[in-house]
C-alpha cells in the first residue's frame, strides 16, 4: 500500500525540483505506520489521495496527513463512556474526576497562605505538617505528584477557592460549618477538638462577682475577641449571642487584645487554647482556659460539591489510615 502510495506522489510531482518536497513527504508519510494506530490511518490517507485529481499534487498529501493525524487523535483521546465513566487512552476507566487529577499528573491542593503549625508551616524552603502529610499520601495513592495552591489569604478564602475549581482538595486547618457546606462538601472529620474560652483573670473576675464559671460563661456578656473569617466568627454568635464580639486579623491580634484587658475571653479551639499556655507556663498567672466540653470543633478535607467520586476515596483514606489525630497528638506534635 505505500509503495503504491509514493508512485501516486511521484506521478503527481513533476521535475527535479519537487525531489526535497518529495523526500520530506515520504518522511512523514513513513513516521505513521510506526504508530498504533497507523493501518486505519494510512488507510484513510491513501483513500484521500486516490480520489483527489492529479492536478492538485502536494495539497492532497497534506489533506491526507491532516485526516491522518485527526484518526489517530481522536482514537487515543480520554472517552466519556454510557455510565459517566471516563476511559483512559490506557483503558483504565475513571470517575471524571480521576482523570482530571491523572491526566494532569498532580493532585492540586489548597492551603491558607498563614502558617498554622503544625498543621503546615513553611521550614527550610520546604511546606511541612500534619495536613501536608495527609494531602502527601493521598497524592502517594493516586500515583501523582502534590502541588499546594496558597493564594487564600484566611479560611474563608480557602473554601472559595475551593469553589471556583482552583484546586482538587482544601486541607487546611478547616473546620466544618454549616455556611461553608453550602458551597463545598466536607469529608468525615480527620480530627475533633472541643471549643474553648481564654480568660482574662482580671477581667473575668470583674465580669463574675462571685458568680461560679459555669453559670458566667452561659449568660456571657462581654466582650470575645475572634479571628476574622475564621469558623470561630461564626460559632461566637450562636454561642454567645449576648456576647460584644470583637474581630482581628490574626490569633496574635486576639492575644495581645487579651493580655492588654482590651477583651475578656478569646474564643477558638482546646488546641490552639492550650498552646498558650503550653508555650508559656507564665501565662497561667494572667490567664485560663474554659474547655466547652458540649461544643465540638471538626476539622475536614473539603472536596468540590461535584467531586462525589473523589469524596467517597477521601472519606476511605480517612478510615483506613493507621495514623489517628487527636488533641495530645497535635499537641506533642508542636513540640517538634
Amino acid at each position: 500500500m505505500s509503495s503504491s502510495l509514493f508512485t501516486s506522489v511521484s506521478n503527481d510531482v513533476c521535475g527535479s525540483r519537487a525531489a526535497p518536497l518529495m523526500g520530506r513527504l515520504r518522511r512523514r508519510l513513513r513516521a505513521w505506520v510506526g504508530a498504533t494506530l497507523a493501518g486505519a490511518a494510512l488507510a484513510s490517507a491513501a483513500g484521500a489521495s486516490a480520489a483527489t485529481p492529479a492536478s492538485a499534487g502536494a495539497p492532497a498529501i497534506t489533506a491526507a496527513l491532516a485526516a491522518a493525524a485527526t484518526t489517530a487523535t481522536t482514537a487515543s483521546a480520554p472517552v466519556t463512556t454510557s455510565t459517566g465513566l471516563v476511559q483512559m487512552p490506557d483503558g483504565r476507566l475513571l470517575a471524571p474526576e480521576f482523570a482530571r487529577i491523572i491526566g494532569r499528573g498532580e493532585l492540586v491542593v489548597a492551603v491558607l497562605s498563614v502558617d498554622q503549625p503544625p498543621f503546615f508551616e513553611e521550614r527550610n524552603g520546604k511546606l511541612e505538617g500534619l495536613d501536608i502529610d495527609l494531602a502527601r499520601e493521598m497524592a502517594n495513592k493516586l500515583h501523582v505528584k502534590v502541588r499546594f495552591n496558597r493564594d487564600a489569604h484566611t479560611f474563608d478564602d480557602v473554601v472559595s477557592l475551593l469553589a471556583r475549581g482552583q484546586a482538587d482538595i482544601a486541607v487546611s486547618k478547616l473546620s466544618r460549618t454549616l455556611t461553608r457546606a453550602t458551597v463545598i462538601a466536607f469529608s468525615s472529620p480527620y480530627l475533633r477538638l472541643n471549643r474553648a474560652l481564654l480568660l482574662n483573670r482580671v477581667k473575668f473576675a470583674q465580669l463574675a462577682h462571685g458568680r461560679s464559671v459555669p453559670e458566667v460563661v452561659r449568660s456571657f456578656d462581654s466582650t470575645i475577641g475572634v479571628v476574622a473569617n475564621s469558623s470561630y466568627a461564626g460559632y461566637v454568635v450562636n454561642n454567645f449571642p449576648r456576647a460584644q464580639v470583637r474581630s482581628y486579623p490574626t490569633w496574635d491580634d486576639v492575644l495581645k487584645a487579651l493580655n492588654a484587658g482590651e477583651i475578656t475571653a478569646a474564643y477558638r479551639d482546646e488546641f490552639e487554647v492550650k498552646r498558650v499556655l503550653k508555650a508559656d507556663p507564665t501565662a497561667s498567672l494572667r490567664l485560663r482556659v474554659v474547655t466547652l466540653q458540649d461544643l465540638e470543633d471538626t476539622l475536614a478535607i473539603g472536596v468540590n460539591v461535584n467531586d462525589v467520586a473523589l469524596l467517597s476515596f477521601v472519606n476511605q483514606f480517612l478510615s483506613e489510615r493507621s495514623v489517628k489525630l487527636d488533641v495530645s497528638a497535635v499537641l506533642q506534635a508542636a513540640d517538634h
